[in-house]
């Protein structure tokens, strides 16, 4: 009988400590995910090129020269 007491009586509490374990787990995943995309969104914006330059034969064969 103690046990089917005790399990009512904890119910509530196991859900709420689930969805917080649930909820902490979707979090870290985000931010993980917004750190990621975070990086690659800084090295676009590095390789815009300018539209008032033409490209060259030099610019297609040497990228690396600025």
């Amino acid at each position: 009988m103690g046990i089917h007491y005790d399990y009512k009586s904890t119910k509530s509490a196991k859900l709420m400590e689930k969805q917080a374990k649930r909820e902490r787990k979707l979090a870290e995943k985000k931010a993980k995910r917004l750190a990621k995309d975070g990086n690659r969104k800084d090295d676009d914006k590095e390789k815009v090129l300018d539209t008032s330059k033409p490209i060259t034969l030099d610019f297609l064969t040497n990228p690396d020269k600025e």
